[in-house]
């Protein structure tokens, strides 16, 4: 976890990013301090301290989901995002809760190997390329694509001035074959069943001596690719595995992030009965999850993991329901309540121009790519905002998702043609956008379907 950003730095960063929600950026980076002040708390006192869970309340389309996928990404911790509503009570065809900490196992063990990876990426590099030095000096060139006079010089070159033609590109062109460990069985890894898997039996251990778990087979590839692939199995040979589960399993248990999406769709609506009907499978979710939310062992296939400190964050929309309508148990464990503000026109001029990663900036980069460049001067952008707005309100209010309809359907032309050779520049102005969409805005009917 990066423990040098301080709550104040945490929102700075997120701004980056997201327009507005100050209280919600405040709440989370709050959250994210005290995990790294637990961390710094020495004694039995350190294990008492658990996660103050959050429940951010808004409409769709304010931020709720990015401002918690950033804060996974600025703290380098294990991270998923569930849907509440997609999972069952025990007993009910499914997915169960603890699916998800088993997901967050994974994304824990992901992380960490990329870690690993990017650690012994010089040495795997080195190995990769001594691998291919081989090949040409043992085989005479044969496999390398070259004449036999080339490989004969080849074969006497020694290897670091082999690395360096190959580091300079001199054979990028060329087609070698080498033999890499045979992927047949990948199918093992996503395919392995549920039930097995709740019992920590991992079905790739069970096929471990089978015929053909360790076979290699020959391959051409341009000599980059060859690298890659070679790259990637002395990876695997210089890094501790089973080290990377353990660190892994401890990365999930105390960096670990659940996103709870839709958590308003498994609470009971005022006034539904709770006699029968779906209510009570809703009821008996929140049942099921209430013990992983408060703290439980779950088994995993790479070994037990305690919920006890994962930090659980759920979002919802809540315009049918009210959080006071969720159990009061799961109520209790989800102590910080943070609601979101609806977007204003003015948040939306701002989303389309701030954020690092804002919609016209990545339509500009992508139309870059064919030569066009795009520019949109501060009015049109203004009109953008007031039609996304206006449709909002008339329609279902989708806050910053509109504008991903309302761009698409404003360039859908200049987006068709931009690989013919046409304009290379493009200026959107006031009077562009309202020529594309001011109509559209107007027939209510028609802009429900397509804006």
């Amino acid at each position: 976890m990066r423990s040098s950003l301080t709550p104040r730095e945490i929102v700075a960063e997120l701004d980056r990013y997201i327009v507005g929600q100050t209280n919600a950026k405040r709440a989370v980076a709050i959250a994210l301090r005290n995990r790294w002040r637990r961390q710094q708390v020495s004694g039995e006192l350190k294990n008492d301290i658990t996660p103050k869970n959050i429940v951010l309340i808004g409409p769709t389309g304010v931020g709720k989901t990015e401002i918690a996928r950033r804060l996974a990404k600025l703290a380098q911790s294990p991270f998923v995002k569930v849907e509440a509503s997609k999972f069952t009570e025990v007993g009910y065809v499914g997915r169960d809760v603890e699916s998800m900490v088993r997901d967050l196992v994974e994304a824990a063990i992901a992380l960490v190997r990329d870690e690993e990876m990017d650690r012994v990426k010089e040495r795997a590099i080195e190995a990769a390329e001594d691998r291919l030095h081989e090949l040409v000096k043992n085989g005479g060139g044969k496999g390398f694509g070259l004449s036999s006079a080339a490989a004969s010089r080849l074969s006497d070159v020694d290897r670091e001035k082999f690395r360096a033609t190959l580091r300079a590109g001199t054979y990028d062109d060329v087609l070698v074959e080498i033999e890499v460990q045979d992927s047949n069985l990948m199918f093992v890894r996503n395919f392995s069943g549920q039930g097995l898997e709740e019992l920590g039996v991992n079905l790739q251990d069970l096929f471990k001596g089978f015929p053909g778990q360790s076979r290699t087979r020959k391959r051409k590839a341009p000599v980059p690719e060859a690298l890659k692939l070679l790259e990637l199995e002395e990876s695997a040979k210089l890094i501790d595995q089973d080290r990377v589960n353990r660190d892994a399993l401890k990365r999930a248990e105390n960096d670990g992030i659940i996103f709870l999406d839709e958590i308003d769709k498994i609470a009971n609506r005022e006034g539904a009965g709770r006699a029968g009907g779906p209510d009570v499978s809703r009821e008996g979710v929140q049942r099921d999850l209430l013990p992983i939310v408060e703290g439980s062992t779950i088994t995993t296939k790479y070994g037990p993991v305690k919920t006890d400190h994962v930090l659980f964050i759920a979002a919802g929309a809540f315009h049918v329901s009210k959080p006071s309508d969720l159990i009061p148990e799961l109520q209790g464990r989800f102590p910080i309540r943070v609601e979101l503000d609806a977007l204003s026109g003015q948040d939306l001029v701002r989303i389309l121009k701030e954020p690092k990663n804002s919609l016209l900036k990545q339509y500009t980069a992508l139309l870059a790519v064919e030569g066009v460049t795009l520019r949109v001067d501060d009015g049109a952008i203004d009109e953008l905002a007031r039609l996304a707005q206006q449709v909002n309100e008339r329609a279902q209010n989708i806050g910053a998702r509109r504008l991903h309809t309302i761009l698409e359907r404003l360039l859908d032309d200049v987006s068709f043609t931009a690989g013919d050779g046409g304009a290379k520049e493009v200026t959107i102005d006031v009077a562009f956008v309202r020529q594309k969409l001011a109509d559209l805005v107007k027939d209510e009917d028609l802009s429900r379907y397509i804006l």
